[in-house]
């Protein structure tokens, strides 16, 4: 027991190169995410310049940014199990390559109904890489790790947004004459070179490098799910999941983490333009302490839950909520620019919660489950991530700023409840 806890069931000679090759995978997946957010996020800097350019609305261009989301989010519900069926790493490069060529595709057209169908179809690819990449973790970094590895990679999705920020300011100056469609040609370049070096160096299981899978004590559960997976259909493990009221509760809580994260990710740089009259340029830059918050997030409170709370990851999400329902009513009355920047940082830490929800899905899901049940989650994300972006511009226009800051005050206040339901609540068959 004591070689199993400490070792993993390895050699101390073994145990280093599984540790070794663990590191490499989880940097060679982050440093490709660092860069993935370039084909997804880029549109969001951009709204106000294509509204005008295209002869729309801001509010418009908003449903043109939920088909993303909605094709995201339904990819992502099946394809964590694609991924698991098919091979993880091919399945994850098609993603990155299509939508790198549709981006391009898309800097060529002028039609607001084709640009929101090639959006959509980018959504679906993208939604290849996210569950297959955890699903892979998942097997190179054990249970009592597992808050540390998925909040590491979270980081790196948090600092992509900060990379997809920094990157439009950058195309928006090289090439003027593009206007909006800079934004998607040149951010493209860097996806598909860290696309490459992915190629080369992600091995997905530790038996491609001539290791045994890693032991701990729950392997008799995975290992009796894994063989009761390969004896069962293709929906066997959504069958299983979605009969677990704990797995519903979360799938609720991550709904509303896609509407906290995504509703402001999409809709603060244009607030910044609209309400304190910034330039596109000046808006992209004041907002970019959000997502640097929101990286802050994902990597300290998994790491917070695996260190000081011992593995219980609850705590968190109840701590994160009342501080996010507590800015999220301040924030509209905050009318000088750098005090709003300051208190996005804070908004971003504590709204930004899905790293905590992966760490669940790990524990949940092992092993043999662990790519569906992220991809159930992020699925429920990205449906709270679809209805934002439907909504949210319409609400504005109607209502005001302000009436989006309370909405989603109110869903943090319902999230904290679900959390202290889901705290009580046990899985019986995963």
């Amino acid at each position: 027991m004591a070689k199993i806890k400490d070792t993993f069931g390895y050699s101390a000679k073994e145990y280093k190169k599984f540790t070794l090759w663990g590191w490499l995978m989880l940097l060679s997946f982050g440093l490709t995410y660092l860069f993935f957010y370039n084909g997804r996020q880029n549109i969001n800097l951009v709204m106000t310049q294509m509204a005008e350019q295209l002869g729309s609305t801001t509010a418009a261009l908003g449903v043109v940014s939920s088909a993303l989301f909605w094709c995201y989010a339904f990819g992502q519900l099946i394809n964590g199990r694609l991924g698991a069926f098919f091979g993880y790493k091919r399945f994850m490069a098609f993603g990155i390559l299509a939508s790198a060529i549709i981006n391009v595709i898309i800097s060529f057209q002028s039609s607001i109904p084709v640009i929101a169908v090639l959006w959509g179809l980018n959504g679906f690819f993208q939604s290849m890489v996210w569950s297959n990449g955890l699903g892979v973790l998942n097997k190179w970094w054990p249970k009592k790790k597992r808050g540390f590895a998925t909040g590491l990679t979270t980081a790196f999705s948090g600092l992509a947004q900060v990379v997809t920020y920094l990157t439009i300011l950058l195309c928006l100056g090289w090439n003027e004459s593009w206007g909006w469609r800079a934004a998607f040609r040149y951010p493209m370049v860097p996806m598909v070179v860290m696309l490459i070096a992915f190629f080369f160096f992600f091995k997905e299981k530790p038996e491609d490098i001539g290791l045994e899978p890693f032991s701990e004590e729950s392997d008799g559960k995975d290992d009796a799910l894994e063989k009761e997976i390969a004896k069962r259909d293709f929906l066997y493990p959504y069958k299983v999941l979605f009969s677990e009221p704990k797995v519903i509760i979360f799938c609720l809580i991550s709904a509303i983490a896609g509407i906290g994260r995504y509703g402001l990710i999409t809709w603060i740089p244009t607030y910044f333009m609209e309400e304190l009259g910034l330039s596109i340029k000046d808006g992209i830059f004041s907002s970019i302490l959000l997502p640097l918050g929101q990286a802050c997030a994902m990597f300290v409170f998994p790491l917070i839950t695996d260190k000081l709370l011992k593995g219980k990851r609850e705590p968190m999400l109840i701590i994160a909520s009342l501080i996010t329902v507590c800015g999220m009513i301040i924030f509209p009355f905050i009318k000088s620019q750098p005090v709003a920047s300051a208190m996005l940082f804070v908004l971003g830490v504590f709204a930004m919660v899905t790293g905590v929800i992966w760490a669940i899905a790990g524990d949940i899901g092992g092993r043999a489950f662990s790519s569906t049940v992220v991809g159930v989650f992020d699925w429920a994300v990205y449906m709270g991530a679809a209805v934002q972006a439907m909504i949210f511009g319409f609400v504005k226009e109607k209502f005001g700023w302000s009436s989006i800051f309370i909405i989603i005050a109110i869903l943090y206040i319902i999230l904290l409840a679900l959390t202290l339901i889901a705290g009580k609540m046990k899985t019986k068959r995963v």
